[in-house]
């Protein structure tokens, strides 16, 4: 794992030592991939219109974290809503009875979180605390069907009042979406899904 943070639990230190944050994300984005844990995918023989769709869910997830990154609400919203459309075009027929019961099981969910997303520019607060619920069921996703590119899975520890939350990201450098400039190298890499 790659800390570019103060991970401890010492809540009195909200100025967060920025001199040991330089020197952590300096190591974390020199740092090999082969020192990252890495996870396959679960289904490899996904029907091409189920892969396409699970791509753009994806790509409209990652255009939000970027979004968040870039403390831009109205670009996270834009992007919301259009995960959540895509979602509503995503041709359910073509899952194999085991790979729809995984889609099921997240889609209700994050379609909801991708909606209020959608519904709530100029309240990123909202918006990242939304982020943080939608970031496991599009990790549960691209386990299961792949993101048709290598993700890495992301934590911050201080999210929460220091209960922490994970987040994908298309590159190994730490982008935290949940306190975008004010922490931007605030994390850890878990994980990278192949």
């Amino acid at each position: 794992m790659f800390s570019a943070c103060n991970s401890g639990g010492d809540k009195s230190q909200e100025d967060h030592d920025m001199d040991s944050m330089s020197k952590d994300t300096a190591q974390a984005t020199t740092t090999d991939d082969k020192d990252i844990k890495a996870v396959s995918v679960t289904f490899t023989n996904v029907d091409a219109g189920i892969s396409g769709g699970i791509k753009e869910i994806v790509s409209h997830y990652l255009h939000i974290k970027n979004a968040l990154v870039n403390d831009d609400s109205k670009e996270a919203a834009s992007q919301g809503k259009a995960l959540a459309e895509g979602m509503g075009r995503l041709d359910k027929s073509f899952f194999t009875p085991e790979q729809k019961k995984i889609y099921d099981g997240v889609e209700e969910d994050l379609k909801e979180h991708a909606e209020h997303i959608g519904e709530n520019a100029g309240n990123i607060k909202h918006q990242r605390e939304q982020f943080s619920m939608m970031s496991q069921y599009v990790y549960d996703l691209s386990k299961a069907f792949g993101g048709e590119r290598p993700l890495y899975h992301d934590h911050c520890p201080m999210y929460n009042d220091n209960k922490g939350a994970m987040w994908l990201s298309e590159t190994k450098e730490i982008k935290n979406p949940y306190y975008g400039d004010e922490m931007l190298t605030c994390g850890t890499v878990e994980e990278k899904i192949q």
